[in-house]
């Protein structure tokens, strides 16, 4: 059935790079349809961003009850309206990982992002809502920033990036030099697996628990309800799993219960469920997962 998921790709020219199942442990089938190199991952980049808040909650040094203000106060403009500020320290962690604050636009404009983003008026709502922009990734981002005293991924380096193996990490800086936190990464498929693996075997790598076993449980399980089945610390509920999204159909798929987990990454600007669903037909079904 795997065969019948590349021979759709090749016969239709969809724009796919490449494909790996996991499976107990191993790499179980691969496919290459180009040279394997890096591509942009584009939100799937906030999969990262949250995995940086665990790493730092786990340290003491984050906290997701704190608020946008607790951690970002020094870079408040002092012409802030009252009721923005009363805002801002209302707003906590966990809203902006979740997705739930509604009223900002979907990215950040102009020069300075982190003030267009920290006084953008929105309308402050104790009421969770699911309303998806890349806004909430980069305040969190630059908030672990903050908190931990470094650039994100300097300090992503030896928790994170170094023990996966990722080296010469390509990414995206905001105009004030913050880590984006919402998109603007690059990886190849391996690379974004490896992320993935470090979920599904609930923090541990190569022998190494790199996130708490909480973190993993929390991040990946349904923290605010939506239309596409629910959402996680930037991770989306799937099936009776869950998955890593890009915007143009870069995905890595896990489920725990069957310990299997398919990565693939692609450019499908148009219909970027076209390979989901060629996935689910093809592949998905000789796993026993319909």
């Amino acid at each position: 059935m795997f065969n019948n998921f590349i021979h759709k790709v090749i016969e239709n020219n969809w724009p796919v790079y490449g494909i790996e199942i996991f499976s107990h442990g191993h790499i179980v089938c691969k496919y290459d349809f180009s040279s394997e190199e890096r591509h942009p991952i584009y939100s799937a980049t906030k999969s990262f961003t949250a995995t940086a808040a665990g790493i730092a909650a786990a340290e003491g040094k984050f906290k997701l009850e704190a608020s946008v203000y607790d951690y970002l106060r020094e870079e408040i403009s002092s012409n802030i309206s009252e009721e923005q500020l009363h805002t801002l320290q209302r707003i906590t962690m966990k809203r902006l990982l979740t997705m739930s604050v509604s009223g900002y636009p979907f990215r950040p404009e102009g020069g300075n992002w982190l003030d267009f983003c920290l006084t953008y008026p929105i309308p402050y709502s104790e009421i969770p809502a699911f309303e998806y922009s890349n806004i909430p990734a980069y305040l969190v981002g630059v908030a672990v920033e903050k908190a931990v005293g470094e650039h994100l991924i300097s300090y992503l380096g030896p928790r994170l990036l170094e023990p996966l193996g990722i080296e010469n990490l390509e990414y995206l800086n905001c105009p004030s030099g913050h880590f984006y936190g919402a998109s603007g990464m690059s990886l190849t498929v391996n690379e974004l697996s490896r992320l993935g693996q470090l979920y599904l075997q609930m923090g541990q790598y190569n022998n190494r628990q790199l996130l708490l076993e909480s973190w993993v449980r929390e991040a990946t399980s349904i923290q605010q309800m939506n239309r596409e089945g629910g959402y996680g610390y930037y991770f989306w509920k799937y099936k009776d799993g869950f998955s890593i999204n890009g915007k143009w159909g870069q995905k890595c798929f896990v489920f725990p219960a069957k310990q299997l987990m398919i990565t693939y990454l692609a450019n499908f600007k148009e219909q970027p469920d076209t390979v989901r669903l060629a996935m689910e037909q093809d592949i998905l079904p000789q796993f026993g997962i319909y």
